[in-house]
């Protein structure tokens, strides 16, 4: 596309992002108020993360690099590669049958109306302070009690250098995974970066290729578990980009 129909796609963002969470936000917004009825607040959330998703232009094709499956029974860390902001939205839609609990920067809670909805559904981060990194497990845990899987990007965020392939890994998901005994997912997106970059001069809408790699069972070593993780998106990426 070009620069100026690049912009006017952005655009459309804004006041798709706008228009759903208005009509989406209050429904989540009470439905939070109580564990009781926190559930029921996820069905909206995942009609909000279909709407934009695919309100982009944007579609997807799931190929299973393993023969084993999700089971709707079973509570997740979920682990993906990071590149863009639609990479936020693919974990609600491929796990239709589980409540998710995102871990997010603390900073999206700034965003008017978005914020107010966001602080209620996610563990909330500070990843300049070393007691909110550390209080995250904490946080975690109760969401899993309370039967939410996680949603981590273990790379801890989109790398400024775009050259960069795969960050480094943050210990948080494999601690976790080994603290709370949860299966951990392992995911890989390729296209995004592309389609849907941080750059709003660039992008376009296409079908996102979504591996899903593996489930790794938790260990007694978090190191361990994410050479594994890493390794295994890393090859993924090397393959098929």
């Amino acid at each position: 596309m070009t620069t100026i129909l690049n912009y006017l796609w952005r655009f459309w963002l804004i006041i798709l992002a706008f228009v759903l969470t208005i009509i989406l936000g209050l429904p989540v917004y009470i439905l939070s108020l109580k564990k009781s009825t926190f559930k029921y607040a996820h069905v909206f959330i995942r009609i909000w993360c279909y709407g934009m998703f695919f309100g982009m232009g944007l579609r997807y094709e799931l190929i299973n690099l393993t023969n084993k499956k999700i089971d709707k029974n079973t509570q997740y860390v979920i682990i993906s590669n990071h590149t863009s902001i639609m990479d936020i939205m693919l974990p609600c839609i491929l796990f239709p049958n589980h409540q998710l609990c995102y871990v997010g920067k603390k900073e999206l809670m700034k965003i008017p109306i978005f914020g107010t909805i966001y602080k209620r559904i996610c563990v909330m981060v500070d990843r300049s302070s070393a007691r909110s990194r550390a209080d995250v497990y904490r946080r975690c845990a109760e969401k899993m009690e309370e039967g939410s899987s996680i949603v981590l990007f273990p790379e801890g965020g989109v790398p400024d250098d775009t050259s960069i392939v795969l960050d480094e890994f943050k210990d948080g998901a494999f601690t976790l995974s080994s603290k709370h005994h949860s299966p951990i997912a392992v995911f890989t997106f390729i296209g995004l970066k592309e389609m849907f970059p941080f750059d709003n001069s660039k992008g376009y809408p296409g079908k996102v290729k979504v591996f899903f790699n593996d489930i790794l069972e938790p260990t007694s070593s978090p190191k361990d578990l994410k050479l594994s993780a890493f390794e295994t998106i890393k090859k993924t990426l090397a393959e098929h980009s």
